[in-house]
C-alpha cells in the first residue's frame, strides 16, 4: 500500500529575490514531486506571525516573521509518496552549511534564516500549512 502524502513547500524570499523559483521547481518535479498547487504571493507581516506561530517563544520568532513577508514568496503543494520526509531530505539541513551535498538548501542557501526553502515538518503541520495558504 502506498502512502501519497501532501507537504506544503514554500520558496522563500531570498531565493525569489535572486529568481531561483523555476531551478527549484524543477528540483522538485526531477525528484517525482507532483506540483498540486502553486500560488506567488506576497504576505504581510502578521500574516506571517499566524503562520509561525509555532515558534513564538523562540528568539528567532520575530526575524523569521519579518523575512517571510519581506519579499514575494512562491507556495506551493508537494504530492508524492512519503512527501514530507522526501522533502525535508531534498531541502536539507536548516543551515546550508551543515547541508547535505545537493540539497536544495547547500545549493541556494544564504544562511540559516535566508535558507531558500520552507517544507512542513509533520503530517499535522502539513494539513495546517496546507490550509493556511490554501483554503477552499
Amino acid at each position: 500500500m502506498s502512502n501519497i502524502e501532501r507537504t506544503l513547500s514554500i520558496i522563500k524570499p531570498d531565493a525569489v529575490e535572486r529568481s531561483l523559483d523555476g531551478q527549484i521547481k524543477q528540483i522538485f518535479l526531477s525528484n517525482g514531486f507532483t506540483i498540486v498547487q502553486e500560488r506567488k504571493i506576497q504576505i504581510e507581516k502578521s500574516e506571517a506571525e499566524k503562520f509561525y506561530k509555532v515558534h513564538e517563544t523562540k528568539p528567532f520568532y520575530n526575524d523569521l516573521c519579518t523575512y517571510l513577508s519581506s519579499g514575494p514568496i512562491v507556495v506551493m503543494v508537494l504530492e508524492k509518496e512519503n512527501a514530507i520526509l522526501a522533502n525535508r531530505e531534498l531541502m536539507g539541513s536548516t543551515n546550508p552549511k551543515d547541508a547535505k551535498e545537493n540539497t536544495i538548501r547547500k545549493k541556494f542557501g544564504l544562511s540559516i534564516d535566508k535558507n531558500s526553502v520552507h517544507g512542513s515538518d509533520s503530517p499535522e503541520n502539513a494539513k495546517i500549512e496546507i490550509d493556511f495558504f490554501f483554503k477552499a
